[in-house]
């Protein structure tokens, strides 16, 4: 065969040429998707706020810092070096950009900007403002878009500014708007918190992204028509106003500890998330979405959607389908260890994705600053659940490649959990009622492509449902390169349930042994089956998280140590000294926007610790994403924004440098500083 048509073979994923030889090392992400990382030129801050590839090829950026830079060669062709030139400059905090109809237009604080070069010299000279909207002057009133539309139209969204919880301090916060030429803004829909990543599918659904915030339980997507009310209360406070598709305001949204499911049965206009990304499992900071386009040239999902991760420097797949007239769909993992944090993506001309990022004041997993890294299909197709699909009696997978009969046919290599989240006006929600599926049985295609699963029990509808499928190997060996997806359940196919025998029930009952006896780690483990009990998470904490002064202490602590954070995931003070064997009341305030701990870790553990949280999954929030380990000495409990927490503890005897961390994941490798005990 000659190098060339093995190319050709290479470049449609033909995957029976790339089987995994046996003995060798593990497939990793990098062996279907490699990054290429874009050179920046000294002096070039390239914190990237928006992204639009140009019909030439040419690739768009504009930056937090107010400049919009025009990228020729991103490809790195030829001489492999991209050029740089700044096309405008001076704009405030610029986190969108588009290319419609031969214009570059940016959103700013508070205008999307025309930047027009009329003298073809390739540097904007004429900035038009197409639209202005009030300011109150929040550091958080960011504001997004345009994402052009194919009527011509435009779709921009604004942030809820931050004094606490969200609030729309100025007219239209919290809200999307679309936009025409003549610069006229129409409200389209509202419930929005911090609403960075959006855009329109080929099919017309207007979709959009959300942070775990106040009444955002974790990260999600919803799909956003006309007069939808997404959740947030904070934008209703404009319903009142001219063109406002929706009359509800803000005293009509209860705050309870009720799924948002539930509650939607009782407000119309509050939609259910299409997909919800699971708060740390799998993300923490959701961003830009993009559907595939690319016609196969990004690989085998064509169709589905591909979304950025902020926090952790990521980019997930989602899978949708329509069921019982709405959206819904599944989320996997995709392609992890971006070099910062992913606040864009592209498509390039020839299929590729652009990846542009950011940290500063939003720090990612991503060491960098800053960049731009570049996705590049390699030809082969990775073995994946491909999809997840809802049958009448469990779900559907479809692979990518023809599977092992015996392994997929086998219960014993899935599990499955369920659970949902509190929909309040607090910061976030701890997993909420989770629950292991049984599995009644399997059945495979005679193709050996689709695998449907029966669950031994009723599915519970607006709960987000985990399916790990562990054991599963292809027809030539592989493993799964993706053993999970997490799968929102707003509504069950119809159809004919599959007649499957029911499982013989044996005296020990190994679920409910499961929920009650595994290790913290075990959802990350093997069959993901573990979720531990509260009165196990809380027996714990019990020895390491003193919250009142202990009886015998007559004279008080000797010591108060008060440790607070301050912005880009750090404490306020790196280095505290206290005497070996002293009594120390720690304070910790958390005067951020976002959740944190504080966990103080033996010498050198603090890696272990932080690398033991990610691992938590489902049993993260009932454990205070603080594992159960003997390298843990002591710790709060998470804090919500702008509240605090004081514990009480002798000091080690033994001198060191311990560690004190933010175990949430995502944070503990920025987030940390020393205790140095002495003699």
């Amino acid at each position: 065969m000659s190098r060339l048509s093995l190319l050709g073979l290479l470049l449609l994923g033909g995957s029976s040429l790339l089987a995994q030889p046996k003995g060798s090392r593990p497939m990793t992400e990098d062996d279907y998707y490699h990054m290429v990382t874009l050179p920046i030129p000294e002096g070039v801050l390239l914190e990237v706020g928006g992204m639009a590839v140009l019909p030439d090829g040419r690739l768009g950026v504009s930056t937090r810092r107010g400049d919009v830079w025009m990228i020729s060669n991103p490809y790195m062709q030829g001489s492999r070096q991209p050029q740089y030139k700044r096309y405008a400059t001076g704009l405030h905090e610029p986190l969108g950009l588009a290319y419609r109809r031969g214009e570059i237009l940016a959103t700013q604080r508070g205008e999307v900007t025309k930047l027009i070069d009329t003298d073809g010299d390739g540097v904007a000279d004429d900035y038009q403002s197409l639209v202005k909207w009030p300011l109150a002057g929040n550091y958080h009133e960011y504001s997004y878009g345009p994402v052009p539309l194919p009527d011509g139209d435009m779709l921009v969204t604004l942030n809820l500014g931050w004094i606490g919880y969200g609030a729309s301090l100025s007219k239209w916060r919290g809200w999307m708007l679309k936009l025409n030429d003549k610069g006229e803004l129409t409200p389209w829909a509202t419930g929005l918190r911090s609403p960075s990543g959006f855009t329109q599918l080929r099919n017309g659904a207007i979709l959009y992204s959300e942070n775990q915030g106040d009444w955002v339980g974790s990260g999600r997507i919803t799909q956003l028509d006309k007069g939808t009310f997404a959740g947030n209360p904070a934008g209703l406070k404009w319903t009142s106003e001219p063109g406002s598709p929706l009359t509800l305001k803000p005293e009509d949204v209860p705050s309870t500890d009720k799924p948002l499911y539930e509650v939607a049965k009782t407000i119309p206009a509050l939609k259910n998330p299409v997909v919800w990304f699971p708060h740390t499992i799998m993300g923490i900071s959701t961003a830009d979405i993009v559907e595939d386009t690319t016609a196969n040239r990004f690989g085998p999902f064509d169709g589905q959607l591909f979304v950025g991760d902020q926090g952790h420097s990521k980019v997930m797949r989602v899978f949708t389908e329509t069921v019982g007239g709405k959206l819904q769909g599944v989320c996997f993992p995709f392609r992890e260890g971006f070099q910062s944090g992913i606040l864009r993506m592209a498509w390039g001309v020839d299929g590729s994705m652009f990846v542009g990022m950011t940290s500063r004041g939003w720090s990612a997993t991503g060491k960098s600053p800053y960049g731009v890294q570049r996705l590049v299909w390699t030809g082969k197709t990775p073995f994946e659940m491909k999809a997840i699909r809802s049958m009448p009696d469990g779900f559907e997978v479809e692979f990518t490649m023809p599977v092992d009969k015996k392994t997929a046919a086998d219960p014993a290599s899935y599990a499955m959990n369920s659970f949902t989240y509190q929909y309040h006006r607090a910061y976030g929600s701890p997993i909420e009622d989770a629950k292991p599926v049984p599995i009644r049985g399997v059945v495979v295609s005679d193709d050996g492509l689709k695998a449907r699963i029966v669950a031994d029990t009723t599915l519970r509808l607006g709960y987000i449902h985990e399916l790990k499928a562990e054991g599963v190997k292809s027809a030539s060996g592989l493993p799964l390169l993706h053993t999970v997806g997490y799968y929102t359940l707003n509504n069950i196919a119809t159809g004919e349930k599959l007649a499957i025998a029911a499982p013989v029930k044996h005296q020990h009952d190994m679920s409910a042994m499961a929920s009650t006896k595994a290790g913290p780690g075990s959802m990350a483990g093997k069959g993901g089956k573990g979720i531990i009990s509260t009165k196990t998470a809380r027996a714990a904490a019990s020895a390491k998280r003193i919250t009142e002064q202990p009886a015998d202490w007559t004279n008080g602590p000797d010591q108060t140590v008060t440790i607070g954070t301050k912005p880009g995931l750090k404490f306020d003070i790196e280095s505290v000294e206290v005497k070996a064997g002293s009594r120390v009341k720690w304070v910790f305030n958390n005067n951020d926007d976002m959740l944190h701990n504080c966990v103080i870790t033996k010498p050198g553990m603090a890696d272990a610790v932080g690398d033991a949280a990610l691992k938590l999954n489902l049993n993260g929030p009932k454990l205070n994403y603080v594992p159960m380990t003997g390298n843990v000495v002591y710790h709060t409990n998470i804090l919500q924004p702008e509240s605090s927490e004081a514990i009480y503890f002798v000091a080690p005897s033994e001198p060191g440098d311990y560690q004190y961390i933010c175990s949430f994941p995502g944070h503990a490798s920025l987030m940390r500083g020393t205790i140095k005990v002495v003699k």
